[in-house]
């Protein structure tokens, strides 16, 4: 498995957990119904989740992170 499919596979799980977690709450705690508990749950999650993405570097291809609660960019 290449590094670019790795990268996007991280991606998807991470979006998947967050935006089920954030879905699960919104329903329990808020009065969001129909329609607007998914947009909702979109919205938070694509902000929360990390982005991964593999990038071609001198010692070959690497995956790094990006998140908003971790100052940086790290090498995953």
């Amino acid at each position: 498995m290449t590094n670019k499919n790795k990268a996007l596979l991280y991606n998807l799980f991470s979006f998947a957990l967050i935006f089920i977690v954030v879905r699960i709450l919104l329903g329990v705690y808020s009065g969001l119904y129909g329609f607007w508990l998914p947009l909702t749950a979109f919205i938070v999650s694509t902000i929360l989740s990390p982005k991964f993405q593999a990038v071609t570097t001198r010692d070959g291809e690497k995956i790094f992170m990006r998140w908003m609660f971790i100052k940086g960019i790290k090498k995953f």
